[in-house]
């Protein structure tokens, strides 16, 4: 019983710690131009990859029709 406990109490530490760590996180968005463009070619890449791999394409093509063959 008495291990059950320590469990659970270093179980709800670790998801205050969590929270605490989560909750002091600087979210301020990116001032300088390279940080901008480093963000604005990752969007791209995400959309790319939300094209390339959505369910109707990976289900009804060959396997090297995808975007990421093309490189």
């Amino acid at each position: 019983m008495v291990a059950l406990l320590v469990l659970f109490s270093l179980l709800g530490a670790v998801a205050v710690l969590l929270i605490i760590v989560i909750g002091r996180r600087n979210h301020a968005p990116t001032e300088t131009a390279e940080g901008l463009l480093i963000e604005q070619e990752a969007r791209l890449r995400a959309h790319e990859s939300r094209g390339s791999f959505n369910s109707r394409t990976a289900h009804n093509s060959l396997p090297t029709m995808g975007d990421s063959h093309r490189r």
